[in-house]
């Protein structure tokens, strides 16, 4: 039996605790903040348990399958059928098939089907290795054209990315676009999953199985410093004190890591340092009426500087309408530096915007929530530019959201990593 440290209570270090306690080790997890589950977590807004940050469930999310499985809670997956609608300049549009596509009026024909035909393709496409060097902006305008681009994608990705804009992985994009185009019940009908009780019920599940395997979690203890002698893992220093392990696994953002490992080589603290990161602002409206029949609604209008909302309530039923208004940007971004009240006002415009019968009374509750990394920056041949996560000081290894790569954020990408990194300890 060995003694682990796992740094992060996200999902991906939950993930890994579970499975290495299953092997017969014991380990116990920090985290900095008051409760588990990091970017899944959920809070009490106004009487009603939900996400601090939107998530669902796609067809090919199978890692996230085999954990319900694991832990008798895969009946508790729902799926629903749901729309995806764009709002753009004004005008809202169904979106999301080929029916919608056809009665879009600001493209031309030729347009469209080569904007169909990239969509398609990209949920035929098996290998992403030959779009790792490539471009993202210049790999779709290529296939759809200037002016597709410019109306579909050149905002979306202004907004989402900022100043990265021109600097990210195709691969990577591929890959978002393939995971919500392969989640569908048909051509016309897309399909999307939740956890009845949402995220939180996952995270009560491996909790709960953690606990009664002999697994320690720590709320409120960040790990200060991780100690190590002769290039072996020794332990980890919380609240001033070492704590001796045989094994630490690092879950926190990357940007974190040079201040709890300062000694490692200089050359692997700048990867580190490299890897760049958008932070996020999300406001949670609570309403009393919907604001369309949408689930995600793309939007690209010169008056609004948000690329989307979710309206999690047309997938998750709940006794009142609930919509994420995500604002990504750099901390540096001055938005980021509003005040909650400043930024709920201005998304609350901006739903009104959209749908103008929305009256002030309608408008029941509010809140924000940020985070500083929610989305690494992707460059093209990212993976190549990480360290490993099995680091050279043996027993220490580190990963974050970065080594999904070419995948998005998911909660099932989450179960991947950690599993991954619980087979590298070897049993004893």
């Amino acid at each position: 039996m060995a003694k682990i440290a796992i740094i992060g209570a996200g999902v991906m270090g939950l993930a890994s605790a579970y499975d290495l306690l299953k092997a017969g080790h014991q380990v116990e997890i920090y985290e900095a903040d008051d409760r588990i589950g990091g970017m899944s977590a959920h809070f009490d807004f106004g009487g009603l348990s939900i996400e601090r940050f939107y998530h669902f469930v796609c067809k090919p999310d199978q890692h996230l399958f085999t954990l319900l499985d694991d832990l008798n809670i895969a009946d508790e997956l729902v799926w629903k059928e749901t729309k995806m609608g764009y709002y753009h300049q004004g005008e809202l549009h169904d979106w999301g098939n080929p029916f919608a596509l056809l009665r879009f009026p600001r493209l031309d024909l030729i347009s469209k089907f080569r904007y169909g035909l990239h969509m398609f393709w990209s949920t035929k496409r098996t290998r992403w290795q030959d779009l790792d060097a490539a471009e993202a902006s210049e790999w779709i305008e290529r296939w759809i054209g200037k002016r597709a681009y410019d109306v579909l994608w050149r905002r979306l990705f202004e907004l989402k990315f900022h100043d990265y804009t021109g600097n990210l992985s195709a691969a990577w994009i591929w890959a978002r676009i393939k995971r919500v185009g392969t989640s569908r019940k048909s051509l016309l009908q897309e399909e999307l999953g939740f956890i009845q009780g949402g995220s939180e019920r996952l995270l009560e599940e491996i909790e709960s199985a953690i606990k009664e395997l002999g697994g320690k979690i720590f709320l409120q203890a960040p790990v200060e410093r991780v100690n190590w002698d002769n290039d072996q893992v020794k332990g980890v220093v919380v609240n001033g004190e070492s704590v001796a392990y045989d094994y630490v696994i690092s879950t926190i953002p990357l940007p974190f890591v040079p201040r709890i490992l300062p000694d490692l080589p200089e050359d692997t603290l700048e990867k580190y340092r490299n890897v760049k990161n958008i932070g996020v602002v999300c406001v949670i409206f609570k309403l009393r009426q919907r604001v369309t029949e949408n689930f995600w609604l793309n939007v690209s209008d010169p008056e609004m500087d948000i690329p989307g909302i979710i309206e999690y309530s047309n997938l998750r039923p709940l006794e009142h309408n609930i919509v994420y208004v995500p604002y990504y940007m750099p901390q540096s971004h001055p938005r980021y530096q509003w005040s909650n009240e400043k930024i709920v006002e201005e998304a609350r415009s901006y739903v009104r915007k959209i749908n103008p019968q929305l009256k002030d009374d309608d408008f029941v509750d509010a809140w924000a929530s940020r985070y500083g990394f929610a989305q690494p920056i992707c460059q093209p041949e990212f993976l190549a530019q990480l360290p490993p996560i099995k680091t050279s000081v043996e027993g220490l290894f580190v990963a974050d959201t970065s080594y999904y790569y070419p995948e998005d954020r998911s909660i099932s990408e989450s179960v991947r990593i950690g599993r991954e990194i619980a087979a590298m300890i070897p049993q004893q």
